[in-house]
């Protein structure tokens, strides 16, 4: 059950009050983890010849120069980022949306507005207020807003369902929505099951528009917007900031143990949970992003916000490293229109562009890009799915600046891994921790056993940017938080350099006829086929051997291949019990916002069709 409104603490269940991880206290979590039958795995027999992990940083030593493994963090409320910003460079453009901007004085001045507006709502410390927006200035606002009450934000995928945003409302306790005008009638039909849900306020696109744009683009742009009768038990955005005062001082805010953000997983392996991230996990891994990108230049760069913002990859490494370092972030509402996203390249010419390979795949693809100049980007880390070589080599080709694979996750907030943009990287790993991170490998059915260099093992993670637990699931907490140690479900291995590579995930694990197979493996040989644009494989029942490998593939635009050739490929470069034995050609794969691939959803329609 939540604190009472009003109380300085964020509100925490009362069954879920985790303690804090290792990186900050030293006390040890009972762990209700049960080890199931032992299974064999690669290496598990082999004598301990490799350094412990959670002993040695062996990476450190491969940091490139101007990255300091030392460096101090300082935790700071997540608005501090803002603030500094404001007062540096307070005329320098900090949100353009379709052309709308706003410089950091006047982000400043809308963020105090509604944070006025939200007072008024009776908003305070540990008060949940949510989004449910694509990437438009309001988002933003809503964002810094709260947290500058001391609120909690909660940040919604658009996409979802009714069932899926109820879920997530009456988890959280969301007490105040945002919500574009097109995605009410989800809202409308759930809020009568949210009892919690007291405030839903309405805003459009045109709302921040200003002149001759707010007047026509309603009549201009009729799919954009959608006429909410009067009568709704609601506000609307353009009403409360017409009449907001401002004058909000900074609520007393403990960095380290203060919720900012309640991180809502993508439900990708059930019902979605809710990451509890303090303060201090975000401001923190914003530095530590900062850090790797060692040659940011502050109030200069030009940040492409295509990741979507209610995800914590889009929130750290657009918005809040990009607000922080008071770069201009564009805002992309529709990163799927990417005839649009090009022609926003081409007017806004982005130098940072952080995404996702299908995001780089499909870019590369698109008849627009022979006519887009990209070469004013100059950095790019991908995240949330492998990296193939040849999206790697070919955006370097196009754009002239780097791309780099790193590695994180929603309860890391999320950045733990990259490679290097500048020295020393490792095709197909995950790269280094980032400063600050601590990492070992545990045993894949044993996770009280630490498994020596190189592994392979599970990814257990120790560090600042850890999350506190997940929301009202102290069970959950209890498995995946250790004695401090975040333990991910990715397996790894990794080199003499510090340099760690996924093997895959210990649930996508498959078992054919005998031995362990990990889907990754065979993917990343499909993507280097030449005719291959995209590839999952997952495991599907057999009456000998127990699981085969089946493989979906999107071929690129205007290639054809068979299923032969294909398997010859594979044959060529797996071993025998790893090569696919069923393939099935798409138009597209299923996905999440982020541009993840859904394995999940494959199983399940595999599991549709066997009735």
């Amino acid at each position: 059950m939540a604190e009472e409104k009003g109380s300085r603490k964020p509100a925490r269940s009362k069954k879920a009050a985790p303690k804090k991880t290792a990186a900050r206290t030293s006390g040890a979590r009972p762990s209700t983890r049960k080890a199931p039958r032992k299974t064999a795995v690669a290496g598990e027999n082999r004598p301990p010849t490799g350094p412990m992990l959670s002993q040695e940083r062996i990476w450190e030593a491969s940091y490139p120069p101007g990255i300091d493994a030392a460096a101090p963090l300082n935790p700071v409320p997540v608005p501090t980022l803002l603030d500094n910003a404001v007062r540096r460079f307070p005329n320098n453009i900090a949100t353009w949306f379709e052309g709308q901007t706003l410089t950091y004085r006047q982000l400043a001045e809308q963020v105090d507005r509604f944070a006025s507006v939200l007072r008024e709502k009776g908003v305070g410390p540990g008060t949940r207020v949510g989004t449910l927006t694509p990437n438009i200035p309001q988002m933003v606002i809503a964002y810094y807003a709260a947290m500058r009450l001391g609120a909690v934000a909660v940040c919604n995928n658009p996409l979802y369902t009714e069932p899926e945003l109820e879920h997530q409302f009456n988890d959280a306790e969301v007490e105040v929505l945002v919500v574009l005008d097109l995605m009410y009638d989800k809202v409308r039909k759930i809020r009568g099951e949210c009892p919690k849900l007291r405030e839903v306020i309405i805003t459009s696109v045109f709302d921040n528009f200003s002149g001759l744009k707010a007047f026509l683009g309603p009549k201009l742009k009729k799919d954009l917007w959608k006429q909410i009768p009067r009568s709704e038990p609601v506000r609307f955005w353009k009403d409360v900031m017409k009449s907001a005062k401002g004058g909000v001082p900074q609520a007393e805010i403990d960095p380290d143990n203060d919720l900012a953000v309640l991180q809502y997983t993508g439900g990708t392996t059930g019902v979605s949970k809710g990451v509890m991230l303090t303060h201090a996990n975000i401001s923190v891994n914003c530095q530590q992003a900062k850090l790797w990108l060692s040659d940011l230049q502050e109030g200069k760069e030009v940040v492409m916000g295509a990741l979507p913002l209610f995800h914590s990859y889009g929130q750290t490494m657009a918005m809040n490293v990009g607000l922080m370092n008071a770069a201009k972030l564009v805002l992309i509402p529709n990163p799927r229109d990417l005839g649009h996203l090009l022609g926003t390249v081409q007017k806004t010419k982005p130098t940072i562009f952080p995404g996702v390979p299908t995001l780089y795949a499909n870019l590369l693809q698109h008849p627009d890009l022979a006519k887009t100049d990209m070469k004013s980007i100059r950095l790019c880390a991908s995240g949330a799915a492998p990296l193939p070589l040849e999206v790697q080599e070919r955006w370097e080709k196009v754009t002239g600046g780097k791309l780099v694979e790193g590695y994180g996750l929603s309860e890391t907030s999320p950045l733990s891994h990259c490679n290097p943009i500048y020295g020393k990287r490792k095709i197909g790993t995950i790269g280094l921790p980032v400063p600050g991170t601590e990492c070992k490998l545990v045993d894949v059915d044993d996770p009280s056993k630490e498994v020596p260099a190189p592994g392979p093992g599970e990814l257990c993670i120790r560090g600042p940017q850890v999350m506190q637990g997940y929301w009202n699931n102290p069970e959950e907490t209890a498995v995946t938080i250790i004695d401090g140690w975040l333990h991910t479900g990715d397996v790894c291995e990794v080199d003499e350099e510090g340099f760690f590579k996924i093997v895959d995930r210990k649930k996508d694990m498959l078992l054919v006829g005998g031995f362990n197979v990990y889907p990754r493996d065979i993917e990343e040989v499909l993507y280097q086929h030449p005719k291959v644009l995209e590839a999952a494989v997952v495991g599907i029942p057999h009456p000998t051997s127990g699981e085969i490998a089946k493989a979906y593939i999107v071929l690129k635009q205007g290639q054809q291949a068979t299923a032969e050739e294909i398997e010859q490929f594979c044959r060529e470069r797996l071993t025998a019990y790893k090569v696919p034995k069923a393939y099935e050609f798409r138009a597209e794969l299923p996905k999440t916002m982020v541009g993840k691939i859904l394995r999940r959803a494959l199983l399940e329609e595999e599991k549709a069709k066997q009735g």
